[in-house]
Order: structure tokens, then sequence, then C-alpha cells
């Protein structure tokens, strides 16, 4: 017999994401840990597969056999800064190694079994909303650290031109096949393989210049040379460096997921445009730790 309160905690929680499930969206957060009353435990919708993330080095057998109640392919994920798995199947049917999801009635390229991450972070679905919204026909985006480069797709689907940046060529193929699942020529889009900072100096030497640009990097990482960036330290470099990119009256979007960072000392890194901070997405009900500043230049 499940327990009665962490039966109330999950049917309460699907409950308050059934709008937004209706919105032709099927990448959610269900269970968001702490802010859904049930700590240590996290549970993602991705198309019709769900994931339950735990900070634990174990999933509570009562959360296990309670999400496997509805019968939905089920996996697991160890939260671990160091072990970086692919998620575990837990109960239900298994998924086929590339299926997709929908956010906004766009479609995204997912897997369980490539690694620690599923090929989409949905924390930033309201920014790449944002961002569709916001572009017009024939304007510029340059998406760096780009992932599998939905915020590329989200802005063509607007009808701009996009440059999709990242290190790996694998994400950027899986970029490739999101334009295609959603009918978009990826051959009509830029695709830069590489290190953000190279690209940077190499368009600003080029003069070439956006009208956007989604500046969202790793907290920390080191390029091919060893030289390492710190967010909290080096983030206001690659910010300028950036701006020195865009269009006159080009717009910033700059990100970090740091928590080690307050907003307004992240904001403090951001100098010489007009700044708007704005939430996380519904959904997300525990601590805000996705700082997301939109930088507006004159």
């Amino acid at each position: 017999m499940s327990n009665p309160r962490l039966q109330e905690i999950v049917i309460k929680s699907l409950q308050q994401r059934k709008e937004l499930q209706a919105s032709d969206t099927d990448l959610i957060r269900l269970i968001d840990g702490g802010g859904d009353e049930l700590r240590g435990s996290i549970l993602e919708s991705y198309g019709e597969g769900w994931m339950v993330s735990t900070s634990g080095a174990a999933l509570s057998k009562e959360v296990r056999d309670l999400l496997s109640e509805y019968g939905k392919p089920l996996y697991w994920k160890r939260l671990d800064q160091h072990q970086k798995e692919s998620p575990v199947h837990i109960s239900g049917p298994k998924m086929p190694e590339y299926f997709t999801g929908t956010e906004n009635g766009l479609k995204c390229r997912l897997s369980f079994e490539s690694g620690y991450s599923q090929g989409i972070f949905i924390d930033q679905r309201d920014n790449r909303a944002a961002l569709r919204a916001m572009v017009k026909p024939g304007q510029t985006v340059l998406n760096t650290f780009s992932y599998t480069g939905f915020f590329s797709v989200a802005a063509a689907a607007a009808g701009a031109v996009t440059s999709t940046l990242d290190l790996s060529q694998v994400y950027l193929d899986w970029a490739r096949e999101n334009f295609r699942l959603n009918g978009m020529e990826p051959d009509d889009h830029y695709f830069c393989k590489g290190d953000t900072f190279h690209w940077l100096r190499r368009f600003a030497k080029q003069g070439r210049k956006f009208d956007y640009i989604v500046l969202d990097p790793p907290t920390f990482s080191r390029d091919d040379k060893g030289k390492v960036f710190r967010v909290e330290k080096d983030y206001g470099t690659l910010f300028q460096l950036a701006a020195s990119c865009l269009e006159p009256g080009g717009r910033i979007l700059a990100c970090t997921n740091f928590r080690g960072m307050s907003t307004p000392e992240f904001m403090s890194q951001l100098r010489g445009a007009d700044l708007k901070s704005v939430d996380m997405p519904s959904d997300f009900t525990d601590a805000p730790y996705l700082k997301s500043i939109w930088a507006k230049f004159p």
C-alpha cells in the first residue's frame, strides 16, 4: 500500500501541470523536489517517457513503486557531480534509443541512452518562447554553447537565420536533426564547431554581427590550451566579447545555472546594456537556480 501523503503530493503536482501539458508541450518538470514537498526527488516528462532524478545514491522504494503504478516508461537518473551516467530503466515499457518530445509545438530529438543529458534543457522553455516571439523574419541569431541547438530551432521557427555553435560535432549533428524534425532545412542555417571565445573573436574581426546572441556557458570549462573559464570570474569578459558581435539595438540572453552566485552578482558582470531578469518556468517550484537576463544594447 502506497504512502497516502506521497500519493497526495504526486497527484497534486501532476494536477498543477495539467494546463501546461495541454499547451502542446510534453517536456515538463512534473515534480520539483522540495518545491512540491518531495525533497530529494525530481520527476520530469520527456515525451512519452518519465524520468525521476534523485540527489542520493538510491531511489526510494516508495517513490519508485508509486510512480510505476502510472504505467509510463520510467527511468531513474542519479544527480551526481562525478557520475555522469545515462538514466536506468526502472519500470514500464522501454523507450527506443531515440524518440521525440514537444515544446510549444516544436519537436525535439531525445534519448535516455546518450549520457547524462537527454537532448534538451527544459528549464529554458520560457526563454526559447521569448526569443521566438521577439525575432522577426530575416533577423540573425547566434546560439553559443548550443548543445542540441533548440534555441536555434525556436528562432528559425520565427523566420530567423541562425548560427549554431558548439564544441561537439555529435551535438551539432543532433541540432541538424532537430531542424529536420520540424520541417526546416539545416542547410539554410549555419553550424560552427569549436570554442565560443575563438568564434566570437573571429566574428568580431570579420565584422559579422547578429541581432540576438544566446550566451549560456557551462559553469566551469577548460579550452584546448588549458585556459580555465569560471562563470563567477569570467562571464563579464565573455559578455563583452559577445556584445562586440551585436547589431545596434541587439539583445543578448545571458544565462547561468551557477548556484554560488546571486542574480544581482551575476548582473554586475553585464555592463553596457539595459538588463531585465526573468523568472524560471512555472513548473520549476523549488529554488530558482537558473539566472536569465535579457540585455538590450543601444
